[in-house]
């Protein structure tokens, strides 16, 4: 343990016991989603389940609610419900992660927990830290006990690197196939062009670069976080790309993968993961016989706020999310698990207002165009001529600088799920072919349900 580690340690609790009051006070505190105790939540990492336990790992900066230096933040769960909150694992502590401790992955192997992560580093001086001045170096950390470091090296540094590449290569996912360990890679080329690197290895820790995947023509200039897993017989690449036409910030979505990722192989069209205004950087792992995701909900650089910086906290993670294939397209559910917060359904019957809980289930099956109003902040409409969804903020404060995201549906519109929380609504369509993810702020107590043009189902949800 280093002074730096040692100091780290002792401000961390500290800054938490000192901002707990104030973040618990905040009425548009989430109930059902992991969320910072205090501080900054960005993207999901490490996630695994080891035993009967999950882990889920998450950028984490807990001295500054608008981002600050990044730890890794640690939950636990044993049903996906009910989250219990663990020491922080990654500390930005060594000469190789001292600006970040910046996202990764999980593998357990043999009674070892296994963290992948990226060290930032920023070197001193006149540097754009794009092209020069910044070290993005790929690290691992090892732990026992699935809590506590037991120990921290750097694998690769940035100069180790395919040439032609910027100072931004970063976010391993690592896994084993066929006896042997791959890794990709998020990585910016010299010339603005993003692409997915991949590595082989025997031992987890010897890398070897093997295949650079992109696409024939540029698409966006950095390409986030990458995941790539095979899911009934089909490759997905999910990427975060950043610079490419779209109505967030950046964008997150997928392509299908054909062919072998370790060497000839190209990428299908390119399909958006969510419609909504927060949603990011997702990452999935197995639990066995199914695939499960997270994702932040939030948006790098959005020109729209989240009220709760005032009580010292900001963003969430999504609610777990199961993926499965239809063809070439990734359907997202919320995890099964979510029916036992369930209480007793009551009938939601067109053109009637209900008053529910904040945090709630709806399901409808509509034959036709639609409208649902929520808490008389916001609606989510869906016109069956154009099969275009639409969800519109009608009170701005309430979206806080949201306004309006369209999406074009494949297929009619027949089934709508919506999973409401204290400060966020997560709309499925068509089993989770599109999906819309944003906060809202609506005024504390129970919100207010209307659905027009069709009838539901609605459930008060409680952990």
């Amino acid at each position: 343990m280093n002074a730096l580690h040692r100091d780290l340690k002792h401000l961390v609790p500290l800054v938490e016991g000192l901002g707990a009051a104030q973040a618990a006070a905040d009425p548009h505190r989430q109930r059902l989603h992991i969320q910072p105790p205090v501080g900054w939540l960005n993207d999901p990492n490490g996630l695994c389940k080891v035993g009967d336990t999950y882990h889920v790992f998450y950028q984490y900066g807990p001295f500054d609610p608008t981002s600050g230096v990044k730890h890794w933040g640690h939950v636990t769960s044993t049903d996906l419900l009910h989250w219990q909150r663990q020491p922080v694992a990654l500390y930005p502590d060594e000469p190789f992660d001292c600006h970040g401790a910046y996202s990764g992955s999980a593998l357990y192997e043999d009674g070892v927990l296994w963290l992948f992560y990226t060290g930032n580093v920023k070197l001193p001086g006149d540097y754009d830290h794009i092209t020069a001045g910044r070290e993005n170096n790929l690290c691992l950390a090892t732990s026992r006990d699935c809590i506590t470091i037991d120990t921290k090296e750097c694998l690769l540094h940035t100069a180790e690197y395919p040439a032609g590449l910027s100072c931004h290569v970063r976010d391993p996912k690592v896994w084993l196939q066929d006896g042997t360990y791959y890794m990709v890679l998020g990585a910016r080329t010299l010339e603005d062009r993003g692409e997915v690197l991949v590595f082989a290895s025997e031992d987890k820790r010897q890398w070897r670069h093997i295949n650079t995947i992109t696409t024939p023509e540029p698409f966006g200039y950095m390409w986030e976080c990458p995941d790539l897993f095979e899911l009934d017989g089909q490759w997905f690449l999910l990427v975060s790309p950043q610079g490419i036409p779209c109505q967030n910030v950046y964008g997150c979505g997928y392509f299908p993968l054909y062919g072998d990722f370790r060497g000839a192989c190209t990428l299908g069209e390119y399909r958006p993961l969510d419609g909504g205004f927060d949603y990011y950087a997702p990452q999935s792992f197995t639990d066995g016989d199914r695939r499960l995701q997270f994702g932040w909900m939030g948006m790098p650089d959005a020109p729209y706020v989240n009220p709760t910086l005032a009580y010292g906290w900001q963003n969430c993670l999504t609610f777990p999310r199961q993926l499965r294939r239809e063809g070439d397209i990734l359907l997202q559910s919320p995890a099964i698990e979510l029916k036992a917060l369930r209480g007793a359904p009551a009938a939601l019957a067109a053109d009637v207002k209900m008053e529910v809980s904040p945090c709630f289930e709806l399901a409808a099956a509509p034959e036709g165009s639609f409208s649902l109003a929520v808490a008389e902040t916001l609606t989510f409409s869906y016109d069956e001529a154009s099969r275009t969804a639409l969800l519109r903020f009608t009170d701005p404060a309430a979206g806080a600088g949201r306004d309006q995201r369209t999406l074009t549906l494949d297929a009619p519109c027949r089934s709508v799920q919506v999973l409401g929380d204290a400060s966020s609504l997560e709309i499925f369509l068509n089993e989770g072919a599109a999906v819309f993810t944003t906060r809202y702020y609506p005024q504390p107590g129970p919100v207010s349900l209307r659905l027009e043009g069709a009838s539901g189902t609605v459930w008060p949800l409680s952990l």
